[in-house]
């Protein structure tokens, strides 16, 4: 659990007086070749596939709070709690064989004051972005709001470029160009899948929550990555770890889900739960197991998603979670038996042609790049 960030992936030091936005160094310059990498991707692949299909399944089966289903999607932090205690065990055993006292030479949280602000802030964002997200569940069939959602993409590369420089090719912008179209698609044929027993004013407000959804999720991820950067570019600052990502997950899902379980106060949720698992289809039993299988999956997209930034870049953690896209359209078809129109099949098809776009055009710009990096070490008579 406790593996340091390698050297190629860390920002150069500076001095805590001296730190400018651009100190930092560009997105791009992360290589994408850790194992971990692919462990990250594996958990992101549970959550964005199976998440959104197990909140659509609570509001079928007889379920109707929103603020409850927000909290769902980060209740799960305190599993990552059994991780960090064996971490925090493994640290103390290292120290105690060296001779150091483990509280005086580090103490159990990896966190400083400022990375442990961010994170709260991040989480304050992600729980408003759950609010939104669990409204347009609500209303909208998952193969609609999975294609809406997709559009985060977009939001993720244009803030990537403001807050953390992220290099921009004709491939991306492509990208970005036929999510929108896609997305803009649906917006002119909405209402035509439209779930029975949802109005059309529910309909509206449920596809608007959608987009603003993932737009805002579109500003986290940059913010998630600039907070990492900001932390490793400090002088002083403890290395960047796993440990330590896994901390900042715990803060910001802590704080998410207790953004969320206000709004449950305040909408009388605590007191609604016990009626509505006896009124449920599932029952009681099969009810609050949906909860907690839900509150479970999401956590493996929330670490999936801060492993595959801490990894790559939040422009990468984007275009998985739109990579994974049609795995959530094909078993919304399946097991819902939603309808997918001609103008939804067309909207899929530009994204997934987006998608293509983007990886070709990463793997065509990374080849000069390994070249140039090889020449120059040739040049230098670099060492291994």
């Amino acid at each position: 659990m406790e593996v340091e960030i390698p050297t190629e992936h860390r920002a150069p030091k500076v001095e805590a007086s001296a730190w400018r936005w651009r100190d930092l160094p560009g997105a791009a310059a992360k290589p994408l070749r850790d194992p971990l990498l692919a462990v990250n991707f594996l958990l992101l692949a549970v959550g964005a596939a199976c998440g959104p299909l197990l909140l659509r399944l609570y509001f079928l089966r007889g379920g109707s709070r929103k603020w409850l289903s927000s909290l769902l999607q980060t209740a799960g932090w305190p599993l990552l709690l059994v991780p960090l205690c064996f971490s925090f065990s493994s640290r103390r055993r290292r120290r105690s064989r060296q001779g150091d006292d483990a509280t005086a030479s580090g103490g159990v949280f990896l966190m400083t004051p400022r990375l442990l602000a961010a994170s709260a802030v991040v989480g304050l964002m992600t729980g408003a972005d759950n609010f939104l997200y669990a409204y347009g569940q609500a209303y909208l069939p998952v193969s609609t709001s999975s294609i809406l959602i997709s559009t985060q993409l977009a939001f993720t590369a244009a803030f990537a470029l403001l807050l953390v420089r992220q290099r921009f090719t004709g491939s991306t912008v492509n990208a970005i160009v036929l999510l929108s179209v896609g997305a803009a698609m649906l917006g002119m044929g909405s209402g035509g899948d439209r779930p029975a027993g949802v109005s059309g004013a529910q309909y509206a407000a449920g596809f608007g929550m959608a987009l603003a959804a993932a737009a805002l999720y579109g500003l986290v991820l940059p913010v998630m990555e600039l907070s990492q950067a900001w932390h490793a570019a400090r002088a002083g600052a403890a290395a960047l770890t796993y440990t330590l990502v896994v901390e900042i997950q715990v803060v910001i899902g802590l704080t998410a889900t207790a953004f969320c379980a206000v709004g449950m106060l305040a909408n009388n949720d605590f007191q609604a739960i016990p009626g509505e698992a006896r009124q449920s289809e599932l029952g009681q039993a099969g009810y609050y197991l949906l909860l907690v299988g839900t509150a479970a999956v999401y956590q493996c997209f929330c670490l999936g998603i801060i492993g595959a930034i801490y990894y790559g870049s939040a422009l990468l953690a984007g275009v998985i979670i739109t990579v994974l896209l049609p795995v959530t359209e094909v078993l919304a078809v399946v097991f819902f038996h939603e309808p997918f129109s001609g103008t939804k099949g067309v909207a899929l098809g530009l994204s997934l042609w987006g998608l293509a776009s983007y990886f070709y055009g990463e793997v065509r710009n990374k080849a000069p790049e390994a070249e140039h990096r090889t020449s120059l070490c040739v040049d230098r008579d670099c060492e291994n």
